[in-house]
This record gives C-alpha cells, sequence and structure tokens, in this order.
C-alpha cells in the first residue's frame, strides 16, 4: 500500500526471519559466531539466551543456512511443550529413523545413524527454540542424548535457544548436570540508539528506500524509546507508522506520527513523561510526578563464554560499539539519521 509512496520496492519490515535483511551489530555478530562454531564443533552443548524480540530465531536461521552440509543432519525443534513420547516421535521423524513408540528401539536406532554419520565425517545436531519452556523431564532426557559420545567427539550437538528465564532454570540445583555440559554460551542485548538508527537505514536501502526520505531523526530517535532497542518492536513501530504517513499523505514520517502510532499500539516509552511538541504517548499522572531518573548506562551488546559452567552469569566485556562494522554498505551513511 505505501511502498510506492516511500519509493520501496517491498515492506522492509516484516516480522519474518529473510536473510536479506540480516542485520549484524557487534553482540549480533558476536552470537552468530558463536552458533556458526558450536554448529560446526562436536563440543556439546551451545546456548544462545536473549530478551523476547532481540533476534535470536533470526540468527539461528542464518547459521543453519550457513553452515548446513550434505552430510551434517540438523533438526530443529520450535514448540518444545512436548510429552518424552511426543518429543522422541519428532526426533525420529527430523532423522528419518522408524519409531515404534518404544524409546528404547528409538535410541538403538538413533546411536547406531549417530555413529554412522560420524565415520563419515559428519555432524549431527539438535535444536531446541524457546527452550525456556521445556519441562524439567525433557531437560533430562536432553541431557542424555547430549551424553551419546566416542571417546574423542560428541555424537549429538545440541543448541539451546531462549529468553533469560532458560537461564535461571539452568541455575536450578537438580539441572547443574545439564547446566556443567554447556560449553559456548552467548547473550543477546538490545541495540543501541546508533545501532537502531543503522539497524531501520539499512532495512530501508535493502528494501529500495533512502532513509532521510522516509524517517526524520527525531522519528528515529522516538522509535528507539519507545522500543527500548528491541529489532521486533522496531519493526511493529516503523510498519504502522509507514502506514499512517501513507494515510496523511506525509513524508518523511515525523515523531509525532510516530507518537500517535505508539499510542494506538499502546506502546509507552522509557519512563518519559508526555511532551506536547510531539510525542511519545503520555504516562499517568503519577509517573509524571515522578522525578526522571538519569539515563542508565548502556549495557553490553553481547557476552560470550566458554566452558560456562559457573553457577552465576558470567559478567560480560563491554564491546566498543564501531569496532564491528555492520553489514551495510556504506558505513557513513549508516548513521546518516545522526
Amino acid at each position: 500500500m505505501y511502498k510506492a509512496f516511500f519509493g520501496l520496492s517491498e515492506p522492509p519490515f516484516q516480522l519474518t526471519p529473510n536473510p536479506r535483511f540480516l542485520f549484524l551489530d557487534p553482540g549480533h555478530r558476536e552470537a552468530l559466531a558463536t552458533l556458526r562454531y558450536g554448529l560446526t564443533s562436536s563440543l556439546g552443548i551451545t546456548l544462545l539466551l536473549g530478551e523476547a524480540g532481540t533476534g535470536k530465531t533470526t540468527l539461528l536461521s542464518a547459521a543453519l543456512h550457513a553452515e548446513r552440509r550434505p552430510e551434517d543432519r540438523i533438526a530443529v525443534l520450535s514448540n518444545p511443550t512436548l510429552a518424552p513420547a511426543d518429543f522422541y516421535e519428532i526426533l525420529a521423524d527430523r532423522f528419518g529413523l522408524p519409531h515404534s513408540g518404544a524409546k528404547g528401539r528409538f535410541l538403538l536406532a538413533f546411536e547406531r545413524d549417530l555413529l554412522e554419520r560420524h565415520r563419515a565425517g559428519g555432524l549431527t545436531t539438535l535444536v531446541i527454540d524457546e527452550a525456556q519452556s521445556l519441562t524439567h523431564e525433557l531437560f533430562e532426557e536432553v541431557r542424555l542424548l547430549a551424553n551419546l559420545e566416542t571417546a574423542t567427539a560428541k555424537l549429538v550437538n545440541v543448541v539451546l535457544v531462549g529468553q533469560p528465564e532458560l537461564a535461571d532454570r539452568l541455575n536450578d540445583p537438580s539441572l547443574r548436570q545439564l547446566k556443567q555440559r554447556i560449553i559456548l554460551r552467548c547473550t543477546l542485548a538490545p541495540l543501541g540508539l546508533k545501532w537502531t538508527a543503522a539497524y531501520i537505514a539499512a532495512r530501508l536501502r535493502v528494501a529500495g528506500g533512502s532513509p532521510t526520505e522516509v524517517f526524520t531523526k527525531d522519528a528515529v530517535g522516538a522509535i528507539y524509546e519507545v522500543s527500548r532497542g528491541i529489532p521486533r518492536i522496531i519493526g511493529v513501530v516503523c510498519e504502522n507508522a509507514l502506514l499512517a504517513g501513507y494515510a496523511a499523505q506525509k513524508k518523511p514520517v515525523d515523531r509525532s506520527i510516530v507518537a500517535d502510532v505508539c499510542a494506538d499500539l499502546d506502546l509507552r516509552s522509557n519512563g518519559r513523561p508526555h511532551r506536547e511538541d510531539g510525542a511519545l504517548p503520555n504516562q499517568d499522572a503519577a509517573a509524571a510526578e515522578r522525578p526522571v531518573p538519569d539515563e542508565p548506562r548502556p549495557r553490553p551488546a553481547a557476552s560470550r563464554s566458554r566452558f560456562s559452567s559457573r553457577s552465576k552469569e558470567s559478567r560480560p566485556e563491554s564491546p566498543e560499539e564501531d569496532s564491528e562494522t555492520p553489514v551495510v554498505e556504506d558505513r557513513t551513511r549508516m548513521f546518516r539519521f545522526f
């Protein structure tokens, strides 16, 4: 509807994990490297954590696409709220093994299949997305599968992807044996202000648009305030703002349009009160009377640690924000909003 009006060849903010729109800030680049290493090494368990909407599934899709080889076999489980019998039935289907409902028979056939693939130079990987939803019983089944090994290599790579609640669950003493087997660990954080602007600009360019002709600088700042740097929320706000801009026949989209869209979506800014000059939705009266806290220091983009069996989260190092270049053609144009 709005494509021709804004000079776009396709919608730039769809929520599907389209690899053409893959954007890597330093933290996401680090996470992608961790996933790719975990998928290509017979190490054990890889863990990727991140708040909802930070791009975990998109990164996972990119890593799987990059590392897929004919001799490898990868099973992806996206809905892990299963009973053990259903879990093994799905594994049998994903790995092309017969399953009569007997767990013992499946495990015997599965281990033979693993050994044959290992001797042929292939890898077997089990990927579980939304792993925070696994039952305690399935966590134990995953641990036992991860125990399958030869004297020199693990026969099953396991990748667990989930929200921060997954880390809390792994700190349960009853799951300490599973946590001790986590070799690679990475945590995604939301985008900072500069990277939010770069993310929006990159997606607009892939869709054939010119960022400065679509959003004003103030509009991008408003989008960051209300989204807190979460890519999924950024996309939702941008998509609705483009529709609203088209309906009003106004371009570039300004802060007032973003504010109206955020009000319609029932999204609020990061504790900031309503301002008359346009923009973000009004807080309630009590919130407006409270003093505005100092701006928090930005969190590091990501952290990774190997052999991370400690009971507490390791403190991430703070990478320099500009130490890596995102996947966009022109670095100077990337920050044109600023």
